[in-house]
């Protein structure tokens, strides 16, 4: 830890902020006393999340140890093990989404639109699941790097495609966001 404190003292001219992302951040029992070191530097701090771990959020919500979240969205609800290939609580996922909705803290929810495993149906599910929500935001699938190497196969979707994936949920947030490669 005396690496990091002693890194964050040297640029403290230089630093406004820092965004604490994953993997999940919220795997890390000890994450609120990271963060209390960072705030305790009058550092901002944002945190990327995918919402498995509610409790652990609300907590640093209620201590102030957070200025922004993004919660990633990997699909409707119902198709989320399907699509993360993983067992997930998604009581956990609309937990954290209420949470994150009336936490009073600056947000945004996003997903990343991977041809296959998102389309405008899904997306106006999504919509309806996040209705209220400030800002969405839909970033551009990358296939480079990927766990599955079968998605580095994959095409991203086109321009068009990825505004009208945007079209498809405009009228259930005041702001989206299309982030192209």
């Amino acid at each position: 830890m005396d690496y990091i404190t002693d890194f964050l003292d040297s640029r403290k001219d230089w630093l406004e902020g820092i965004c604490i992302t994953g993997g999940e951040p919220l795997l890390h029992p000890d994450l609120a006393d990271f963060l209390s070191l960072l705030k305790k530097r009058e550092l901002l701090v944002k945190l990327d999340t995918n919402g498995s771990f509610p409790s652990r959020l609300e907590d640093l919500i209620a201590k102030n140890l957070v200025d922004s979240i993004a919660m990633d969205v990997k699909a409707p609800l119902e198709e989320y093990e399907e699509v993360t290939r993983t067992v997930v609580d998604v009581k956990n996922i609309r937990k954290s989404i209420d949470i994150i909705k009336h936490s009073g803290v600056d947000y945004m929810f996003r997903i990343t639109a991977v041809p296959g495993l998102i389309d405008e149906a899904g997306m106006k599910e999504i919509g309806r699941m996040l209705q209220g929500a400030r800002v969405f935001q839909i970033q551009q699938f990358v296939p480079e790097n990927t766990l599955d190497p079968a998605f580095e196969r994959l095409k991203p979707f086109k321009r068009e495609e990825m505004r009208a994936l945007g079209q498809s949920v405009e009228r259930f947030f005041p702001e989206v966001r299309i982030e192209e490669a």
